[in-house]
């Protein structure tokens, strides 16, 4: 790969949300190496604080359904939104296959939890590149509900989810997201 391809790759990513997704399946091999070159991410201490579920088929139905009917026994009649739970119902199906985003404290507390939660942001950053090389749109999502996913699939000790990974094949636009100069956000001290 070229240092132009590589800039490239990295100014393509983009945000591609359920809704734009094609019904196409992700090959399982695919999401492998993604996990893979998700687990070459950063860590400081050695770890690796990563942890993914990996939901598909049929699961993402259940999932789903889990994540709709939490959001309703959560809102009483004033704050329940028919359009949300239909979305939090609908797009787990929409996907070619979500991972969830899990992060594992270090038991022995060697670094600091803020050190661990970017280790996990640059695994999945990994894993956004992976899945923007082989044409497939991803979306992180971090809803509220993600506190009560261990109801949904039991996390070990120290574990928590903090995102879904949504994943599926798109017909991706070409125009580059919007960003200001990086001069506005650097400062040369030498």
């Amino acid at each position: 790969m070229t240092i132009e391809e590589v800039h490239q790759l990295l100014q393509n990513r983009r945000s591609v949300y359920p809704n734009q997704y094609l019904d196409k399946v992700i090959p399982d091999q695919l999401i492998r190496n993604m996990l893979e070159n998700a687990n070459w991410a950063p860590t400081h201490k050695f770890t690796e604080p990563w942890r993914f579920k990996v939901i598909k088929g049929e699961v993402q139905k259940k999932f789903g359904i889990f994540m709709a009917e939490k959001y309703r026994s959560l809102h009483g009649l004033e704050s329940f939104s028919v359009a949300k739970y239909e979305k939090l119902k609908m797009n787990p199906q929409r996907a070619g296959a979500i991972i969830a985003i899990c992060m594992q404290r270090d038991p022995r507390g060697r670094v600091p939890e803020w050190e661990e939660v970017a280790s996990v942001a640059m695994a999945v950053q990994n894993m956004w590149l992976t899945a923007s090389a082989y044409g497939i749109g991803a979306y992180w999502s971090s809803p509220d509900l993600l506190k009560y996913f261990h109801e949904f699939e039991p996390l070990a000790e120290g574990e928590q989810c903090i995102g879904l990974f949504y994943m599926g094949y798109a017909n991706i636009p070409a125009n580059k997201p919007p960003r200001g100069p990086v001069e506005d956000k650097v400062k040369w001290l030498g």
